[in-house]
């Protein structure tokens, strides 16, 4: 039996994550983690992960299942480490992934260390990944652990839990990475948890209206500055770089009969590029200071994933001035300086791990132009 610290964030996921648990006789605590600090009349029921009524949920879950509750306010590091952040890399032209970010820095590693500090042997989380130890489930703390893909490839998270060292992984459990997301429900039907129904979520936490400009203008000043083709003609304008992403094809603004894309954004110039989609085809990229969940960079072929519920490509890592480069035999689209590419073995079923991209392919072997400096720690 181990002490073992909930992560409960008010979702089924969680609140299952604990009862499973409680089943295999540890010794549980759940807790609640305060992160975006909005005003209530901001928060959005099922919308985000750190609402009024998502604590409540949690606090009732930990109430039937009978263990500890506490409620973890943590906004300021959220601030400091994930929002700050996430609009200084807009600023520069960088598309951040604020979850995979608020998993290095906050929700797992800062998490973790703090359960670890306080005596308990392991965190838990309801993401939708597998440990495995020797290819046998984990269901207790210790060395040498593979990161896995979920069970429900649908609801797979193992993504943005590449950040992940062997030896975070060697106190990390996550049960509900073996069920389906049916099952996970029918669990807590079971148990009798009011969560059983409950919408995922999938919006950023702390933009729980899914506006990512209209939050970025409260913070950023307006920046005006031309809209190009790839030969520099000028097609429009625009107020501020950060309101673009490399892919982005709504909200141009611009009169054109041709569907156009965003292919480059350029802070420093605050020039925004467009071009048809062939512009966005990426065959390599490069990551600059990537982790590895096994403690040392793959060897052989691999398959490289760039968004969390993308699709993987096959591939090769090959070392780099900056970290490595990761060569890719089929072409991804749209992919933008700070974004996350993680890397799988041969089989797409174990996470290797993975870094930010700090560079990338466009068109006649044109690189992106900005800086992922702001993204991470990468």
């Amino acid at each position: 039996m181990a002490r073992v610290l909930v992560a409960m964030s008010g979702g089924v996921d969680s609140a299952v994550a604990a009862a499973l648990l409680v089943d295999q006789g540890h010794e549980v605590t759940g807790v609640h983690l305060k992160l975006a600090d909005l005003p209530l009349d901001e928060q959005v029921p099922g919308h985000g992960c750190c609402t009024l009524d998502d604590a409540q949920d949690a606090r009732r879950a930990a109430q039937v299942l009978g263990i500890p509750y506490y409620v973890w306010d943590m906004s300021e590091v959220f601030e400091r480490e994930v929002q700050t952040p996430f609009a200084q890399a807009y600023a520069a032209g960088v598309t951040p992934n604020p979850c995979v970010t608020c998993n290095e820095r906050v929700k797992y590693a800062a998490l973790l260390e703090r359960a670890q500090a306080l005596g308990f042997d392991a965190l838990a989380t309801g993401h939708h990944a597998r440990l495995r130890r020797g290819g046998a489930p984990v269901v207790a703390p210790g060395p040498e652990v593979e990161l896995h893909r979920a069970v429900d490839g649908a609801k797979d998270q193992s993504y943005v839990l590449y950040v992940a060292t062997p030896e975070q992984l060697a106190h990390t459990l996550l049960p509900v990475g073996e069920l389906t997301k049916a099952e996970v429900r029918e669990v807590a039907t079971q148990r009798g948890l009011r969560v059983a129904n409950k919408p995922d979520s999938y919006d950023v936490c702390f933009i729980p209206d899914g506006d990512t400009a209209g939050y970025l203008s409260q913070r950023l000043p307006v920046a005006a500055g031309p809209i190009v083709d790839a030969d520099g003609q000028v097609l429009g304008s625009h107020d501020g770089v950060w309101r673009f992403t490399v892919g982005q094809r709504r909200g141009l603004g611009l009169d054109h009969h041709e569907r156009r894309f965003v292919t480059d954004v350029d802070a420093e110039r605050a020039t925004v590029r467009v071009g048809p989609r062939e512009e966005l085809a990426c065959h390599w990229a490069e990551l600059a200071a990537p982790s590895w969940t096994t403690g040392v960079a793959p060897e052989g072929p691999v398959r490289v994933q760039v968004r969390a519920h993308g699709r993987s490509v096959p591939g090769r890592i090959v070392p780099a001035a900056r970290g490595v480069r990761l060569e890719l035999d089929e072409p991804v689209y749209g992919l933008a300086l700070g974004q996350a590419a993680v890397v799988y073995n041969g089989d797409d079923a174990v996470c290797l791990g993975g870094g930010r991209v700090v560079a990338a392919e466009r068109p006649a072997g044109m690189p992106l132009t900005g800086s992922a400096a702001p993204a991470g720690r990468s």
